[in-house]
Order: C-alpha cells, then structure tokens, then sequence
C-alpha cells in the first residue's frame, strides 16, 4: 500500500485514510455487536454497476440470463490431426543415406593424422627418391645387382 501513496496527491491521500479509518470503526463495531447486521449491510458502499455473471458450463433457465451464457464450443475435427499425427511418426528407412563409416567411432588421433597427412606424403616421396639415389650409388661402386639391392649387415 506504501507504494499506492507515493504516486497519490496529498488530497487523495487524506481521503482514502479518512475512508480507511471509517471502515476500520465500522468493523470495530461490527465485532463488538453494536452495529445491527442490516444497517451493516446498507453501510457498504455499492458505488459501481455489479459485475456480469458468464456461464461457461451452465445453461440457465431465465430469460435475461440467456446472454450472459456463453455459446456452446464447436467440436474440433480430430481425424485431421489424427492423421498428421501419423504421418510424422512413420519412421522412414534410412540404411540408404546412412554411410557406417559415419556411425563407427574415430580414434582419438583421427584430426592429427588428417593433419599431418599432407608432410607425410612428402616425406614418404622424399624417402623413396632418397632410397633410389642410394641404390644408384650401390650400383655405381660395385658391378653386382643383387650385392646393391639387400641391405647390408649392422
């Protein structure tokens, strides 16, 4: 309520305590049985219309509630959602588009061999130029084919 009184004028302020401190006298007599029940109940204040009954599941009987009853609900064609429902839940066979090399676990080194795929190549061709000018140099220092080729003892 303190922040209902920051945002009022000083006049409305004094209005709603006065009203307040008349409820509160109303009801401390209410409570002491001074104050009859009938008089209580012409001492509330009816200020604004009484709000509209609405009747959601109730049909009445009298005429001038008739307006106030609200129209019954059309019943929704389920068959329709039924059906798409179903459609989406049917499960479609996917061994087509599923590679199993895709479903198979990779190694922890995978990204490091891709890496480092491209050096090896170059290493690999390097170490097979290196071989043959090795074994040309065999060949030159000696005359015997089979002598140049084995690899000699450590």
């Amino acid at each position: 309520m303190a922040g209902n009184e920051e945002e009022l004028p000083v006049g409305k302020l004094e209005e709603e305590a006065k009203r307040r401190k008349e409820r509160l006298r109303q009801l401390r007599q209410k409570l002491q049985g001074e104050i009859p029940v009938e008089q209580d109940a012409k001492s509330k204040n009816l200020d604004g219309p009484l709000p509209k009954p609405v009747f959601r599941s109730y049909n009445p009987q009298d005429a001038q509630f008739q307006e106030a009853a609200q129209p019954k609900a059309a019943p929704v064609n389920i068959e329709e959602h039924i059906a798409d429902t179903l459609e989406q839940g049917h499960v479609k066979t996917l061994l087509d588009d599923v590679e199993l090399s895709n479903l198979a676990p990779r190694k922890p080194d995978w990204d490091l061999k891709r890496d480092v795929s491209k050096k090896l190549e170059k290493l690999e061709r390097r170490t097979q130029r290196a071989i043959a000018e090795l074994i040309l140099e065999r060949l030159q220092n000696t005359q015997d084919l089979s002598a140049a080729v084995s690899i000699p003892p450590k």
